[in-house]
Protein backbone atom coordinates (compact mmCIF):
# COMPACT_ATOMS: atom_id res chain seq x y z
CA UNK A 1 0.00 0.00 0.00
CA UNK A 2 1.41 3.00 -0.88
CA UNK A 3 2.40 6.19 2.32
CA UNK A 4 0.07 8.61 2.36
CA UNK A 5 2.06 10.75 4.62
CA UNK A 6 5.53 10.16 4.17
CA UNK A 7 7.15 11.63 1.28
CA UNK A 8 11.12 11.08 -0.50
CA UNK A 9 11.98 13.40 2.79
CA UNK A 10 9.65 12.64 5.44
CA UNK A 11 6.19 14.53 6.13
CA UNK A 12 6.07 17.98 4.62
CA UNK A 13 3.37 20.75 4.53
CA UNK A 14 2.24 23.90 5.50
CA UNK A 15 2.53 24.05 9.09
CA UNK A 16 -0.66 24.15 10.63
CA UNK A 17 -2.44 22.04 8.16
CA UNK A 18 -3.01 18.48 7.68
CA UNK A 19 -0.86 16.67 7.72
CA UNK A 20 1.44 18.74 9.73
CA UNK A 21 -1.46 20.29 11.74
CA UNK A 22 -1.45 19.65 15.81
CA UNK A 23 -3.19 16.92 16.15
CA UNK A 24 -1.31 14.90 13.66
CA UNK A 25 1.91 16.01 14.69
CA UNK A 26 1.19 15.02 18.27
CA UNK A 27 -0.28 11.19 16.95
CA UNK A 28 3.42 10.96 15.21
CA UNK A 29 5.61 11.84 18.37
CA UNK A 30 2.88 9.34 20.00
CA UNK A 31 3.32 6.35 16.95
CA UNK A 32 7.45 7.47 16.80
CA UNK A 33 7.64 6.90 20.91
CA UNK A 34 5.80 3.40 20.65
CA UNK A 35 8.04 2.44 17.56
CA UNK A 36 11.53 3.53 19.43
CA UNK A 37 10.06 1.05 22.62
CA UNK A 38 9.74 -1.54 20.04
CA UNK A 39 13.36 -1.56 19.59
CA UNK A 40 15.45 0.00 22.33
CA UNK A 41 14.97 0.17 26.53
CA UNK A 42 14.43 3.60 27.89
CA UNK A 43 14.55 4.80 24.79
CA UNK A 44 15.52 8.93 24.14
CA UNK A 45 14.94 10.63 20.57
CA UNK A 46 16.63 13.60 19.24
CA UNK A 47 14.82 16.69 18.12
CA UNK A 48 16.33 19.70 16.08
CA UNK A 49 14.61 22.17 13.82
CA UNK A 50 15.92 24.84 11.23
CA UNK A 51 14.86 28.42 11.70
CA UNK A 52 11.15 28.61 10.89
CA UNK A 53 8.47 30.16 13.43
CA UNK A 54 6.62 27.06 13.14
CA UNK A 55 9.64 25.07 14.35
CA UNK A 56 9.32 25.44 17.87
CA UNK A 57 5.54 24.31 18.51
CA UNK A 58 6.11 21.53 16.52
CA UNK A 59 8.84 20.51 18.16
CA UNK A 60 7.19 21.10 21.14
CA UNK A 61 4.30 18.98 20.06
CA UNK A 62 6.40 16.37 19.27
CA UNK A 63 8.12 16.21 22.50
CA UNK A 64 4.77 15.78 24.17
CA UNK A 65 3.79 12.85 22.10
CA UNK A 66 7.09 10.76 22.24
CA UNK A 67 6.72 11.79 26.42
CA UNK A 68 2.94 10.32 26.39
CA UNK A 69 4.62 7.04 25.84
CA UNK A 70 7.76 7.47 28.61
CA UNK A 71 10.01 8.66 25.90
CA UNK A 72 12.60 11.21 26.74
CA UNK A 73 13.76 13.25 24.63
CA UNK A 74 17.13 16.04 24.16
CA UNK A 75 16.29 19.25 22.36
CA UNK A 76 19.17 20.32 19.92
CA UNK A 77 17.40 24.11 18.74
CA UNK A 78 18.66 25.22 15.48
CA UNK A 79 20.74 22.70 13.82
CA UNK A 80 21.44 20.91 10.73
CA UNK A 81 19.27 18.46 9.21
CA UNK A 82 23.43 16.31 8.55
CA UNK A 83 23.77 17.26 12.32
CA UNK A 84 20.69 15.62 13.80
CA UNK A 85 21.73 12.13 11.63
CA UNK A 86 25.55 12.71 12.80
CA UNK A 87 24.56 13.19 16.55
CA UNK A 88 21.61 10.42 16.37
CA UNK A 89 23.96 7.86 14.97
CA UNK A 90 26.96 8.63 17.77
CA UNK A 91 24.86 9.57 20.59
CA UNK A 92 22.74 6.96 22.67
CA UNK A 93 19.24 7.70 20.66
CA UNK A 94 16.82 5.55 19.32
CA UNK A 95 15.50 8.11 16.75
CA UNK A 96 16.69 11.63 15.59
CA UNK A 97 13.65 14.00 14.21
CA UNK A 98 14.61 17.13 12.58
CA UNK A 99 11.81 19.62 11.77
CA UNK A 100 12.30 21.28 8.13
CA UNK A 101 11.00 21.78 4.86
CA UNK A 102 14.84 22.26 3.18
CA UNK A 103 14.41 24.68 0.56
CA UNK A 104 10.65 25.54 1.04
CA UNK A 105 9.13 28.91 1.95
CA UNK A 106 8.90 29.58 5.35
CA UNK A 107 5.35 28.57 5.72
CA UNK A 108 5.71 24.52 4.93
CA UNK A 109 7.45 22.74 7.29
CA UNK A 110 8.04 19.09 7.50
CA UNK A 111 9.59 15.60 10.05
CA UNK A 112 12.55 13.96 8.72
CA UNK A 113 13.16 10.97 10.81
CA UNK A 114 16.67 8.94 11.18
CA UNK A 115 17.18 5.58 12.97
CA UNK A 116 20.18 5.24 15.45
CA UNK A 117 22.08 4.06 12.59
CA UNK A 118 22.12 7.86 11.16
CA UNK A 119 20.36 6.64 7.95
CA UNK A 120 16.40 7.64 7.06
CA UNK A 121 14.46 5.03 7.81
CA UNK A 122 13.08 2.12 5.56
CA UNK A 123 9.80 2.66 3.39
CA UNK A 124 8.60 -0.38 6.11
CA UNK A 125 9.34 1.28 9.16
CA UNK A 126 8.08 4.50 8.00
CA UNK A 127 4.82 2.67 7.14
CA UNK A 128 4.16 1.43 9.93
CA UNK A 129 4.55 4.76 11.97
CA UNK A 130 2.00 6.67 9.39
CA UNK A 131 -0.19 3.56 9.64
CA UNK A 132 -0.53 4.26 13.42
CA UNK A 133 -0.56 7.70 12.74
CA UNK A 134 -3.89 7.37 11.12
CA UNK A 135 -5.22 5.36 13.61
CA UNK A 136 -4.69 7.75 16.03
CA UNK A 137 -6.46 10.24 14.05
CA UNK A 138 -9.82 8.16 14.01
CA UNK A 139 -9.80 8.97 18.21
CA UNK A 140 -8.07 12.04 18.54
CA UNK A 141 -6.13 13.08 21.85
CA UNK A 142 -6.15 16.97 22.71
CA UNK A 143 -2.75 18.09 21.44
CA UNK A 144 -0.29 18.68 24.05
CA UNK A 145 3.50 20.90 24.00
CA UNK A 146 6.24 20.04 26.54
CA UNK A 147 8.79 22.73 27.60
CA UNK A 148 12.11 22.32 26.00
CA UNK A 149 15.29 23.91 26.15
CA UNK A 150 18.35 23.70 24.10
CA UNK A 151 21.17 21.66 24.50
CA UNK A 152 24.32 23.99 23.50
CA UNK A 153 26.70 20.46 24.20
CA UNK A 154 24.44 19.23 20.87
CA UNK A 155 25.96 21.46 17.96
CA UNK A 156 29.31 21.76 19.91
CA UNK A 157 29.81 17.41 18.91
CA UNK A 158 28.28 18.04 15.70
CA UNK A 159 31.03 21.15 15.28
CA UNK A 160 33.85 19.38 16.67
CA UNK A 161 33.18 16.48 14.25
CA UNK A 162 33.61 18.65 11.59
CA UNK A 163 36.32 20.34 12.19
CA UNK A 164 38.48 17.24 12.78
CA UNK A 165 37.41 15.69 9.37
CA UNK A 166 39.54 18.26 7.23
CA UNK A 167 43.22 18.34 6.95
CA UNK A 168 44.14 22.05 5.74
CA UNK A 169 43.71 24.84 7.35
CA UNK A 170 42.00 27.74 5.41
CA UNK A 171 43.99 30.60 6.55
CA UNK A 172 44.29 33.59 4.67
CA UNK A 173 41.30 31.89 2.17
CA UNK A 174 38.86 34.95 1.70
CA UNK A 175 34.95 32.42 1.43
CA UNK A 176 31.51 34.19 0.52
CA UNK A 177 29.09 32.18 2.69
CA UNK A 178 25.32 32.59 2.02
CA UNK A 179 23.13 30.30 5.06
CA UNK A 180 19.99 30.94 3.44
CA UNK A 181 18.93 32.79 7.08
CA UNK A 182 18.70 28.72 7.86
CA UNK A 183 19.76 25.92 10.00
CA UNK A 184 23.68 26.63 9.00
CA UNK A 185 23.25 30.45 10.25
CA UNK A 186 25.89 30.43 13.40
CA UNK A 187 27.41 26.97 12.78
CA UNK A 188 28.74 27.98 8.96
CA UNK A 189 30.48 30.96 10.38
CA UNK A 190 31.85 29.65 13.49
CA UNK A 191 33.24 26.26 11.43
CA UNK A 192 35.06 28.44 8.68
CA UNK A 193 36.26 31.34 10.82
CA UNK A 194 37.47 28.27 13.03
CA UNK A 195 39.73 26.89 10.79
CA UNK A 196 41.18 30.82 9.58
CA UNK A 197 38.93 31.64 6.33
CA UNK A 198 38.42 35.44 5.79
CA UNK A 199 34.18 35.60 5.92
CA UNK A 200 31.79 37.52 3.51
CA UNK A 201 28.62 36.58 4.68
CA UNK A 202 25.25 36.54 3.56
CA UNK A 203 21.77 35.01 4.49
CA UNK A 204 22.96 35.06 8.30
CA UNK A 205 19.80 36.78 10.22
CA UNK A 206 16.62 34.61 10.21
CA UNK A 207 13.94 35.76 11.30
CA UNK A 208 11.51 33.27 11.16
CA UNK A 209 9.95 33.83 7.61
CA UNK A 210 12.81 35.03 5.76
CA UNK A 211 14.18 31.54 5.36
CA UNK A 212 15.49 30.26 1.82
CA UNK A 213 14.03 34.08 0.61
CA UNK A 214 15.92 34.92 -2.29
CA UNK A 215 19.16 33.16 -0.99
CA UNK A 216 20.63 29.89 -0.10
CA UNK A 217 21.68 27.47 -2.37
CA UNK A 218 18.03 27.63 -4.52
CA UNK A 219 19.06 31.82 -5.09
CA UNK A 220 22.31 32.02 -6.15
CA UNK A 221 22.86 35.13 -8.24
CA UNK A 222 23.30 36.75 -5.43
CA UNK A 223 26.12 35.35 -3.78
CA UNK A 224 27.59 35.18 -7.33
CA UNK A 225 27.68 39.37 -7.33
CA UNK A 226 28.61 38.61 -4.01
CA UNK A 227 31.77 36.88 -4.50
CA UNK A 228 32.87 39.16 -7.48
CA UNK A 229 32.39 41.99 -5.80
CA UNK A 230 34.02 41.28 -2.40
CA UNK A 231 36.99 39.31 -5.12
CA UNK A 232 36.41 35.93 -2.44
CA UNK A 233 38.48 32.82 -4.22
CA UNK A 234 35.55 31.34 -3.01
CA UNK A 235 31.52 31.40 -2.35
CA UNK A 236 29.24 28.28 -1.01
CA UNK A 237 25.60 28.56 -0.93
CA UNK A 238 23.18 25.89 1.98
CA UNK A 239 19.79 25.51 1.82
CA UNK A 240 17.34 26.02 4.92
CA UNK A 241 18.38 22.59 6.65
CA UNK A 242 21.73 22.68 5.26
CA UNK A 243 22.14 19.43 3.33
CA UNK A 244 23.13 20.77 0.41
CA UNK A 245 25.32 22.83 -0.97
CA UNK A 246 25.63 25.21 -4.10
CA UNK A 247 29.57 26.60 -5.27
CA UNK A 248 30.48 29.82 -6.53
CA UNK A 249 33.97 29.97 -8.28
CA UNK A 250 35.91 33.20 -8.02
CA UNK A 251 35.05 33.70 -11.72
CA UNK A 252 31.56 34.14 -10.41
CA UNK A 253 30.22 30.79 -12.14
CA UNK A 254 27.87 28.64 -10.32
CA UNK A 255 29.45 25.19 -9.39
CA UNK A 256 26.51 22.65 -8.98
CA UNK A 257 26.56 18.87 -7.41
CA UNK A 258 27.18 17.38 -10.75
CA UNK A 259 30.77 19.54 -10.71
CA UNK A 260 31.28 18.43 -7.05
CA UNK A 261 30.79 14.69 -7.80
CA UNK A 262 33.88 15.47 -10.37
CA UNK A 263 36.02 17.05 -8.47
CA UNK A 264 35.54 14.48 -5.54
CA UNK A 265 35.66 11.37 -7.95
CA UNK A 266 38.84 12.68 -9.19
CA UNK A 267 40.59 13.30 -6.26
CA UNK A 268 39.18 9.68 -4.34
CA UNK A 269 40.36 7.49 -7.21
CA UNK A 270 43.81 9.47 -6.96
CA UNK A 271 43.99 8.80 -3.35
CA UNK A 272 42.83 5.31 -3.70
CA UNK A 273 39.68 5.98 -1.56
CA UNK A 274 36.63 5.63 -4.44
CA UNK A 275 35.90 1.59 -4.18
CA UNK A 276 35.15 0.26 -7.62
CA UNK A 277 35.88 3.90 -9.25
CA UNK A 278 31.80 4.24 -9.04
CA UNK A 279 30.44 7.03 -8.53
CA UNK A 280 26.78 7.08 -7.51
CA UNK A 281 23.79 10.09 -9.19
CA UNK A 282 21.01 10.40 -9.90
CA UNK A 283 18.52 10.55 -12.98
CA UNK A 284 18.86 14.53 -12.62
CA UNK A 285 22.68 14.44 -13.63
CA UNK A 286 23.83 15.76 -16.82
CA UNK A 287 24.79 13.74 -19.23
CA UNK A 288 28.10 15.68 -19.40
CA UNK A 289 28.98 14.21 -15.56
CA UNK A 290 29.33 10.86 -17.04
CA UNK A 291 31.03 11.64 -20.10
CA UNK A 292 33.99 13.44 -18.10
CA UNK A 293 34.00 10.49 -15.45
CA UNK A 294 34.43 7.99 -17.97
CA UNK A 295 37.08 9.65 -19.38
CA UNK A 296 38.85 8.62 -15.76
CA UNK A 297 37.71 5.53 -15.82
CA UNK A 298 34.79 5.97 -13.31
CA UNK A 299 31.90 4.45 -13.81
CA UNK A 300 28.41 6.56 -12.86
CA UNK A 301 25.11 4.79 -11.90
CA UNK A 302 21.52 6.50 -11.56
CA UNK A 303 19.24 6.37 -9.26
CA UNK A 304 15.82 8.29 -8.81
CA UNK A 305 15.75 11.73 -7.36
CA UNK A 306 16.21 11.52 -4.01
CA UNK A 307 19.37 11.38 -1.97
CA UNK A 308 17.49 8.30 0.19
CA UNK A 309 17.71 6.54 -2.72
CA UNK A 310 21.57 7.76 -3.58
CA UNK A 311 22.15 6.36 0.01
CA UNK A 312 20.43 3.40 -0.67
CA UNK A 313 22.40 2.44 -3.62
CA UNK A 314 25.87 3.08 -2.35
CA UNK A 315 24.96 0.99 0.75
CA UNK A 316 24.07 -1.96 -1.63
CA UNK A 317 26.87 -1.86 -3.77
CA UNK A 318 29.93 -0.09 -0.89
CA UNK A 319 30.33 2.87 -2.80
CA UNK A 320 31.89 5.87 -1.06
CA UNK A 321 30.60 8.90 -2.85
CA UNK A 322 27.31 9.92 -4.18
CA UNK A 323 24.59 13.04 -4.86
CA UNK A 324 22.56 15.10 -6.80
CA UNK A 325 22.72 17.82 -8.95
CA UNK A 326 20.75 19.89 -6.73
CA UNK A 327 23.72 19.71 -4.19
CA UNK A 328 23.24 16.58 -1.91
CA UNK A 329 26.71 14.87 -1.80
CA UNK A 330 27.08 12.09 0.38
CA UNK A 331 30.61 11.11 1.89
CA UNK A 332 29.73 7.61 3.02
CA UNK A 333 33.33 8.28 4.95
CA UNK A 334 32.09 10.41 7.26
CA UNK A 335 28.25 10.57 7.00
CA UNK A 336 25.20 8.97 6.44
CA UNK A 337 23.42 11.78 4.52
CA UNK A 338 24.29 14.78 2.78
CA UNK A 339 25.73 17.16 4.63
CA UNK A 340 26.50 21.17 3.00
CA UNK A 341 28.83 22.14 5.44
CA UNK A 342 30.80 18.56 4.99
CA UNK A 343 30.46 18.63 1.41
CA UNK A 344 32.04 22.53 1.62
CA UNK A 345 34.77 21.32 3.82
CA UNK A 346 35.76 18.41 1.12
CA UNK A 347 35.38 20.80 -1.84
CA UNK A 348 37.75 23.47 -0.18
CA UNK A 349 40.56 20.59 0.88
CA UNK A 350 40.38 19.17 -2.60
CA UNK A 351 41.31 23.04 -3.83
CA UNK A 352 43.71 23.87 -1.13
CA UNK A 353 46.11 20.60 -2.09
CA UNK A 354 45.35 21.01 -5.68
CA UNK A 355 46.47 25.00 -5.15
CA UNK A 356 43.63 25.93 -7.86
CA UNK A 357 40.47 27.33 -7.44
CA UNK A 358 37.02 25.62 -8.91
CA UNK A 359 36.82 27.06 -12.15
CA UNK A 360 40.18 25.23 -13.30
CA UNK A 361 39.22 22.10 -10.88
CA UNK A 362 35.94 22.14 -13.74
CA UNK A 363 37.43 23.53 -16.70
CA UNK A 364 36.97 20.30 -18.52
CA UNK A 365 33.12 19.68 -17.40
CA UNK A 366 30.82 20.04 -20.75
CA UNK A 367 27.13 20.79 -19.16
CA UNK A 368 24.83 19.47 -21.77
CA UNK A 369 21.89 22.45 -22.32
CA UNK A 370 18.90 21.56 -19.74
CA UNK A 371 15.42 22.64 -19.45
CA UNK A 372 13.48 22.11 -16.37
CA UNK A 373 9.96 22.84 -15.95
CA UNK A 374 7.57 22.58 -12.94
CA UNK A 375 3.92 22.51 -14.17
CA UNK A 376 1.27 22.49 -10.78
CA UNK A 377 -1.19 19.50 -11.18
CA UNK A 378 -4.45 19.04 -9.81
CA UNK A 379 -3.43 15.44 -9.10
CA UNK A 380 -1.04 12.30 -9.90
CA UNK A 381 -2.04 10.52 -12.32
CA UNK A 382 0.19 7.62 -13.94
CA UNK A 383 1.44 9.17 -17.16
CA UNK A 384 1.36 6.69 -18.76
CA UNK A 385 -2.48 7.02 -18.56
CA UNK A 386 -2.06 10.29 -20.34
CA UNK A 387 -2.04 9.21 -24.09
CA UNK A 388 -1.13 12.99 -24.98
CA UNK A 389 1.53 13.42 -23.01
CA UNK A 390 3.35 10.38 -23.59
CA UNK A 391 3.09 11.18 -27.37
CA UNK A 392 4.79 14.15 -26.85
CA UNK A 393 7.64 12.37 -25.06
CA UNK A 394 7.93 9.90 -27.70
CA UNK A 395 8.63 12.38 -30.07
CA UNK A 396 11.19 14.32 -28.33
CA UNK A 397 13.00 10.58 -27.59
CA UNK A 398 13.05 10.09 -31.75
CA UNK A 399 13.72 13.24 -32.53
CA UNK A 400 17.16 13.21 -30.26
CA UNK A 401 17.84 9.99 -31.41
CA UNK A 402 19.86 8.80 -28.24
CA UNK A 403 21.28 11.84 -28.09
CA UNK A 404 19.68 13.66 -25.53
CA UNK A 405 17.51 12.68 -22.36
CA UNK A 406 13.75 13.11 -21.30
CA UNK A 407 12.54 12.93 -17.99
CA UNK A 408 9.04 13.48 -16.72
CA UNK A 409 8.34 12.50 -12.85
CA UNK A 410 6.10 13.96 -9.68
CA UNK A 411 7.72 15.94 -7.33
CA UNK A 412 7.77 13.37 -3.80
CA UNK A 413 6.76 16.45 -1.59
CA UNK A 414 4.12 18.22 -3.93
CA UNK A 415 1.51 18.57 -6.22
CA UNK A 416 3.91 19.69 -9.27
CA UNK A 417 5.25 17.39 -11.93
CA UNK A 418 8.61 17.75 -13.38
CA UNK A 419 9.60 17.84 -16.96
CA UNK A 420 13.35 17.74 -17.55
CA UNK A 421 15.40 18.01 -21.15
CA UNK A 422 18.57 17.59 -21.96
CA UNK A 423 20.38 17.86 -25.27
CA UNK A 424 23.53 18.58 -27.09
CA UNK A 425 21.30 21.20 -29.27
CA UNK A 426 19.87 23.83 -27.19
CA UNK A 427 16.69 24.16 -29.82
CA UNK A 428 15.69 20.81 -28.91
CA UNK A 429 15.90 21.09 -25.39
CA UNK A 430 13.57 24.57 -25.01
CA UNK A 431 11.14 23.45 -28.24
CA UNK A 432 10.16 19.54 -26.57
CA UNK A 433 10.77 20.79 -22.77
CA UNK A 434 7.62 23.27 -23.81
CA UNK A 435 5.75 20.46 -25.46
CA UNK A 436 5.53 18.08 -23.08
CA UNK A 437 4.88 20.89 -20.05
CA UNK A 438 1.98 22.27 -22.27
CA UNK A 439 0.47 19.18 -22.69
CA UNK A 440 0.71 18.16 -18.85
CA UNK A 441 -0.92 21.99 -18.05
CA UNK A 442 -3.80 20.30 -20.69
CA UNK A 443 -4.21 17.51 -18.77
CA UNK A 444 -4.05 17.40 -15.49
CA UNK A 445 -2.85 20.88 -14.73
CA UNK A 446 -4.17 23.11 -11.53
Amino acid sequence: MAKQLFGTDGIRGEAGRYPLDRRTVYAFGVALGDDAARTHVNPEVLIGADTRESGAWIAATVAAGLASRGVKVRYAGVITTPGVAYLTRTGPFAAGVMISASHNPYQDNGLKVFGHSGFKLPDAEEHAIEQEILALREHPVEPREAALTADEGLDREYLQFLLCSISVRLDGVKLAIDCGNGAAWQLAPELFSGLGADLVEIGCAPNGRNINLNCGALHVDGLSRTVLDSKSEFGVAFDGDADRAIFVARSGRIIDGDAVLLMAARAMKAAGHLPGDTVVATVMSNLGLEKALARDGIRMLRTPVGDKYVLEEMVRLGAALGGEQSGHVIFREYATTGDGLLTALRVLEIARRAGVGLDELTADLRVYPQKLVNIRVREKRDFAGVPSVNREIQRAEEAMAGSGRVLVRYSGTELLARVMVEAADQSHVDTFAEAIAESIRREIGE
